[in-house]
Parts: structure tokens; C-alpha cells; sequence
């Protein structure tokens, strides 16, 4: 090994001891509450070193492993140790602080075990269903798992560092990000303009709005057959309209570029009545006398929409945002396998849709398990994202 595990884990301990404890000193501006948070620290470095480094057997820093084996190694050390030191924090710095802040009379719990009792059902089917699959799956993506194959080798992170040079898995990165930012952007753009319309006060408004939020019902893959159908390039209604009115027939499923238009209409048409109905809610929101002022301040029918509608919507376009890219990393793959099954030449091949071909047509189970692995962060690391960023400017209230 380039490094004894001793070593690592005393390193490890050092940097908790010097992290924890500075958040000690600047709390609690004396010597020995950054004493306490460097202990506490280097218990929690420590420990966090050995989350995943213990069942790895510290395999990444072996001797004659590659710069990306280390380099992946001391990120999950990193990961591992803000996933001890963060508790820690929140329990000695955070809690206390806020224990002594002023609270509100309605909505606050007197004790801590209420909360956690009615949160148990949760964290329970959290466990069982995403947390211990997680990491079932990463076991999995460090052994080579074959179909029928009674021996599973151990390969360290052998699957996640083949996939950095993986030119075929880069591009569908690039293309599930191009296909997700085209999904969040037109659908939420087209979703508040139908919604504005949509929730005027006029006679049989139930009933438009009904048939408006219907498609959400169907599935991404009945979704994906109704387009596959409207592009069909022989019988479609797509090429007839364009044959009868610029006199062109246009190869939607041969077409690299057309092929990822269709898939995001499809895909934007599919979420468009989750979206219209809760910008529908948040438009009986907004409250009208701010209209009404921005009106006699000379404000025109944009402005007001502009300027007030959509700064009152942000709570709404937030929640959206977060749920449309959920929608286009995982449920897509429905869509795509029912109207272009990844094709043509890959172009419409996500991440998701990758995962399927990688597991179950070529059988690379743990390759593809290491796919799904950063799947999951990806989209954890987006999310994480846009709470630190757009919550921010998100407004609630008048």
C-alpha cells in the first residue's frame, strides 16, 4: 500500500480534530470549546475514515492502483467523515443554539421525541427501500457480477474508474443534462402560461382544467407510444402537417437532433398537467390587491405578471424544478425505450437508459451498478444544489 490504513486513519482524525474544532472556536469563542470539537472531531474523522475504507479493505491505496483509484478512495474518506462530523456539529453547535432562540407559540413541538416518533414510519421505509438498496448496489458495483456466474470477484473501484474514460458513458452524461434542462425549461415555461389562462374565474373551468392535467395519469411509456405515433415518419400527423404546409417530410427517429426533440416534447406534454396544477394553486395565491396597486402605480399586464406573479410562484417553480429533474434522470426511461430505444446512434441514450442496456441487455451487472451509484449522487448532488442556491431567492409569503 502507498499508505497504512493506520496512517489513513490518523490523517483522517487530524483533519477532524483541526475542522470541528475551528467550528467549536468560532461558536464558542474560548480554548475549551475548540479542546471539545477537536476531540469530537478526531473521533469523528476516525470513525467516518472507516465507513466505507473498512468494507473496501482500503483496496484504493493499494500500490498498484492509478491516480483515479486514490483520488476516488480519499473522496469517499472525505464523504465518510462529513457524514460523522455533520451530526456532531448539528448536536453541539446547531441544537443548542437553537434551543435558546426564541420560538414561535403554534407550529413547534415541546420535546424532541414527538417529532421523531411521528417521522419513524418514514425513516423506516427510507431504510428498506432507498438506503439499504444504495448500498447493496455499491457492493455490487465493486465485484464482477455476471448472469449465471458463480464467482464474483472483488475489483476495488475498478467499475467507477472505467467509467471516467468511458467515451459512450460521457456522452450520455452530456445528453441526459441536455434532455433535462430542455424538460424543466419548456415544461415550466408552457405550464405557467396554460396555468395564467387556466385558472381565470369563467364558466366550465372544472372541466378544461380536468382534461389539461390528464396526461400526468398516463404512463411515461403509453406517453412515449401516443408520440411515437404523431412522429411515426410514414402515418404521423407530425409529417403530414409539415407535408402539407412546407411540403417537407422530416425523419424524426433517424434524425440525432429531431430525435431528442420529440422525446423531450413528449416528455415536457407527459409532466405538463403535474406542473399546471400546482401553478394553478399557487395563481388563487397570489393575492390580487398587490395587482390591483401595481395597476394604479401604471404597471401594464406584463409588468404585474413579471414583476409580482412570478416572484409570488417561487415556492411553487422550486418544488417544480426539484421534481421535473427527478422526473427527467429516472422516469424517462419509459419514454425513450417506447419511442427510440436509445437510438438513433445513442442520441436519446440517458444515464437511465444506459443503466438498462449496460445491466440487462449485456449483462454488465456491476458495471451498471456502478452507473446507478452515480446516478444516484448526481441527482443528490443537483438537489443539494438547488437548495443552496435558488432557495435562497425563494419568497414566501406577500
Amino acid at each position: 500500500m502507498i499508505l497504512d490504513p493506520i496512517v489513513i486513519v490518523s490523517i483522517a482524525a487530524v483533519l477532524g480534530a483541526v475542522i470541528l474544532g475551528a467550528i467549536f472556536k468560532l461558536d464558542g469563542r474560548s480554548w475549551r470549546s475548540a479542546a471539545l470539537g477537536g476531540g469530537l472531531g478526531a473521533l469523528g474523522g476516525g470513525v467516518g475514515s472507516l465507513f466505507f475504507m473498512l468494507p473496501l479493505n482500503f483496496c484504493t491505496f493499494e500500490l498498484e492502483r492509478r491516480p483515479e483509484d486514490i483520488f476516488l478512495g480519499s473522496l469517499l474518506i472525505g464523504v465518510g467523515m462529513a457524514i460523522c462530523l455533520v451530526p456532531l456539529r448539528w448536536w453541539f453547535v446547531v441544537r443548542p443554539r437553537q434551543r435558546h432562540a426564541p420560538r414561535a407559540a403554534q407550529g413547534t413541538f415541546k420535546g424532541w421525541l414527538t417529532p421523531w416518533l411521528l417521522l419513524l414510519p418514514t425513516l423506516i421505509i427510507l431504510l428498506l427501500f432507498l438506503y439499504y438498496p444504495f448500498l447493496d448496489t455499491f457492493r455490487l458495483s465493486t465485484l464482477i457480477v455476471q448472469p449465471r456466474a458463480r464467482r464474483t470477484p472483488f475489483v476495488c473501484m475498478n467499475n467507477f474508474t472505467q467509467l471516467l474514460g468511458d467515451p459512450a458513458y460521457l456522452r450520455s452524461l452530456l445528453i441526459t443534462l441536455i434532455i433535462t434542462a430542455a424538460i424543466v425549461i419548456l415544461g415550466l415555461i408552457l405550464s405557467l402560461l396554460i396555468a395564467s389562462v387556466a385558472y381565470q374565474p369563467i364558466r366550465g373551468a372544472g372541466v378544461y382544467r380536468t382534461l389539461l392535467v390528464w396526461s400526468y395519469a398516463i404512463s411515461p411509456a403509453v406517453a412515449g407510444l401516443i408520440f411515437f405515433l404523431i412522429f411515426n415518419p410514414i402515418a404521423g400527423i407530425a409529417n403530414h402537417l409539415t407535408s402539407n404546409l412546407f411540403g417537407i417530410r422530416l425523419e424524426w427517429f433517424n434524425d440525432p437532433n429531431l430525435a431528442i426533440a420529440a422525446v423531450v416534447l413528449a416528455s415536457v406534454w407527459k409532466s405538463l398537467g403535474f406542473n399546471i396544477l400546482f401553478y394553478i394553486a399557487g395563481l388563487q395565491n397570489v393575492p390580487n390587491d398587490l395587482r390591483e396597486a401595481a395597476a394604479i402605480d401604471g404597471a401594464n399586464t406584463f409588468q404585474r405578471f413579471w414583476l409580482i406573479t412570478v416572484p409570488m410562484l417561487s415556492p411553487i417553480t422550486f418544488f417544480l424544478v426539484i421534481t421535473n429533474i427527478t422526473y427527467a434522470f429516472f422516469d424517462l426511461f419509459g419514454t425513450i425505450d417506447t419511442m427510440t430505444a436509445g437510438g438513433p446512434v445513442g442520441a436519446t441514450t440517458t444515464l437511465i437508459y444506459r443503466i438498462y442496456q449496460q445491466g440487462f441487455t449485456e449483462g454488465r451487472v456491476s458495471y451498471a451498478a456502478a452507473q446507478s451509484v452515480i446516478l444516484f449522487l448526481l441527482v443528490i448532488g443537483i438537489t443539494y444544489l438547488q437548495f443552496r442556491t435558488t432557495a435562497r431567492r425563494v419568497t414566501y409569503g406577500a
